[in-house]
């Protein structure tokens, strides 16, 4: 028999989250790039650990991208969202990026 695994949301958060631990950022992106064609759903929690493997990874501009993308689907960001993206421009030293998004979260 072939054994036959279905991506979920769990199981691409908790990849994509591995990813970061191993500071492969481009593998967190590419697997978030393609969930829409193998229909997993995204929700906050998955934009959360992407933008983190972002920010482990020095790449601030992965970050704000998936941030705006985020912001794009209509999803609320948590705090968690706000305080990965916050931290990746940090590590970018792109504070006047950060200063804007922490204006934008206390809105």
């Amino acid at each position: 028999g072939q054994c036959k695994v279905e991506s979920s949301t769990f199981t691409c958060s908790s990849i994509i989250s591995a990813c970061e631990r191993s500071w492969k950022w481009e593998d967190a992106l590419q697997l978030f790039r393609m969930m829409p064609q193998n229909r997993v759903d995204l929700d906050v929690v998955i934009f959360n650990a992407v933008i983190s493997a972002c920010e482990t990874g020095g790449n601030w501009e992965g970050a704000l991208w998936i941030f705006r993308e985020c912001m794009q689907s209509w999803m609320e960001p948590s705090s968690v969202t706000f305080n990965a993206a916050i931290s990746a421009c940090e590590r970018g030293s792109k504070w006047e990026k950060a200063l804007q998004l922490l204006g934008r979260m206390i809105q």
